[in-house]
């Protein structure tokens, strides 16, 4: 079983790297000994698991991770970098902001957190201003409605994936929701949703973190892919369910009746999408 998490993925065009790493990166896609598509999130899960179980407990690796998920669309290949490094600190530094020191001193030795701090400081100090860009965002247990923002409800690929008899089929292998779409039509989406957010309820549209959104597609080049992907959260909802999650043309719906006046319908459509998630977001603190 996968993490309850869900991903918002960025693949930039090859030619978006600097020389030195394409060589790397189109290397790395004719390997065989990389993680395929199909397993690389218990991939990376596996290696998580296995340095937080360690002795002493390692929350952030030693090196940067040197895999990536990779599409090709045609002959041009798109990258996305695991960053799991870096993805690691961020995450321990907003781990160790939220936690009392008595807490997290029993989760990571003291001396361990420290220097897992120092070494961000100085990783942070050395890198420049895009030192903290990451290509992947995570959550965990639900999906903020932002991240539905710049996708299309027909980009929207379903696979149920197939159960044995008498297995649970929520645990059932292939299961996946994912939505792509081009850097353009997610960017152009994002603003759209800013304008009529800003136009009909003020700042109050802050709150959808749209605007956050749309400044993080900003960081990466124009032909980038943007993918969301459901992640292990599939493996919380059933095949029905699934089916009947529309949450992105339904995010849509709400935004467009917002613009035409239609209150009833956007309210509607809205409380659908945050309800949906609501109830799925409670399940991790359901005994």
């Amino acid at each position: 079983m996968l993490p309850y998490a869900a991903y918002l993925r960025v693949y930039e065009p090859l030619t978006a790297f600097p020389e030195s790493q394409q060589k790397v990166w189109a290397d790395y896609a004719d390997s065989r000994d990389r993680p395929r598509r199909a397993n690389a999130l218990g991939h990376e899960h596996g290696e998580s698991v296995r340095r937080l179980l360690g002795t002493p407990p390692q929350p952030v690796p030693a090196q940067e991770s040197p895999n990536a998920y990779l599409r090709r669309v045609e002959d041009r290949l798109y990258v996305c970098p695991w960053q799991t490094r870096l993805r690691s600190w961020l995450a321990f530094s907003r781990l160790r902001g939220s936690t009392p020191a008595k807490l997290l001193d029993h989760m990571v030795p003291k001396a361990i957190a420290e220097q897992t701090a120092d070494d961000f400081d100085r990783y942070k100090r050395g890198g420049g201003s895009s030192a903290l860009r990451t290509h992947i965002r995570t959550t965990a247990w639900h999906m903020p409605p932002s991240w539905f923002v710049p996708f299309d409800g027909n980009e929207r690929w379903l696979v149920l994936g197939s159960a044995a008899p008498g297995q649970d089929v929520t645990t059932a292998t292939g299961r996946n929701l994912i939505y792509v779409t081009s850097m353009a039509q997610a960017r152009r989406r994002a603003a759209r949703a800013l304008q009529v957010l800003r136009r009909h309820l003020g700042e109050v549209g802050a709150n959808l973190d749209v605007e956050d959104v749309a400044r993080w597609l900003e960081e990466f080049h124009p032909h980038s892919l943007v993918e969301l992907d459901y992640g292990g959260l599939v493996h919380l909802m059933d095949d029905d369910a699934l089916q009947a999650d529309q949450s992105v043309a339904e995010l849509s719906a709400a935004l467009t009746g917002l613009d035409t006046g239609q209150e009833e319908l956007a309210f509607a459509m809205y409380q659908r999408v945050v309800l949906r998630w609501k109830s799925m977001q409670l399940l991790e603190s359901a005994n």
